[in-house]
């Protein structure tokens, strides 16, 4: 019951973060140039069975990925609850900033501009940086191996994600985009 009632917070947040997304997305421009649909699905599938992973509970003598990745007597709850609005309030600020031309794809869109403020200053992709800082919230809240596996699993999709867009920034903006790559960060600010 505990589980469930901690696991139900958790869920409200990614549900209200998820129809901010979809009601936000209406305002899009019009795409010019994206990507396949096999390049697509080679980074949502992902992030579909990390999510999944996320929401398994907990299983006494499950093995490994069951158990705690914490120390005992640990209950890093509201720790991990807090990274997760962190993580999330990341993605809605750098969202607000890309304004119309956000996609939840890789896409080129009509009129597209090079966003440098905002979060934009810190890192390159920020809305990855903030979906995996609230993952990682997740993985800590559900405090079992899986949680941990599916953090990797979701940086691994964005990593691959992110190569696709930047051959599109590169290709679309040039020597800007490359200047700004170059003393950006991809991730984590100042570091990677």
């Amino acid at each position: 019951m505990v589980y469930r009632t901690r696991g139900g917070i958790v869920l409200l947040l990614w549900i209200a973060w998820l129809v901010y997304w979809v009601i936000s997305a209406a305002n899009a421009k019009p795409a010019v140039r994206h990507e396949s649909k096999w390049s697509r699905a080679s980074y949502i599938i992902p992030i579909v069975i990390a999510s999944i992973l996320l929401s398994i509970p907990p299983i006494p003598r499950g093995g490994f990925l069951f158990s705690r990745f914490l120390p005992p007597g640990i209950d890093a709850y509201w720790p991990g609850v807090i990274l997760i609005v962190v993580g999330l309030a990341f993605t809605v600020w750098a969202r607000q900033h890309l304004g119309r031309n956000w996609s939840g794809t890789v896409q080129v869109k009509q009129d597209h501009q090079l966003v440098r403020d905002g979060p934009y200053r810190f890192v390159r992709h920020p809305i990855y940086t903030g979906i995996l800082v609230a993952f990682l919230g997740s993985a800590v809240v559900v405090d079992h191996w899986f949680g941990i596996l599916a953090v990797l699993i979701v940086f691994g999709s964005f990593w691959r994600k992110l190569t696709v867009e930047e051959r599109f920034m590169r290709e679309t903006f040039g020597s800007a985009y490359e200047e700004y790559r170059a003393r950006t960060a991809a991730l984590i600010p100042y570091l990677f």
